[in-house]
């Protein structure tokens, strides 16, 4: 019986979050012409901004990503599916 109650699981949203952003930070870099997956490990890997374009905000984005965060749900996506 349910009393109303709602359970969130931040978690989850917090990876949500991560994937629409990591989302709009890959297609700025598509639309302006880079190899947007070797710009993106680049700037995981170094943390320098200028790995990412300042092209529809893009830049911005990329640095409310918890890196280490990103590391791990990217190597526990890999490794379950």
């Amino acid at each position: 019986m349910l009393d109303g109650t709602q359970v969130f699981n931040l978690e989850n949203e917090v990876i949500d979050q991560n994937k629409i952003i990591l989302r709009k930070v890959y297609d700025a870099l598509e639309e302006k012409g880079y190899n947007s997956i070797n710009q993106i490990v680049g700037y995981i890997l170094s943390e320098d901004p200028t790995y990412i374009t300042n092209y529809k905000d893009a830049r911005a984005l990329v640095r409310k990503l918890d890196r280490d965060e990103l590391l791990r749900e990217l190597v526990r996506s890999y490794l379950t599916k």
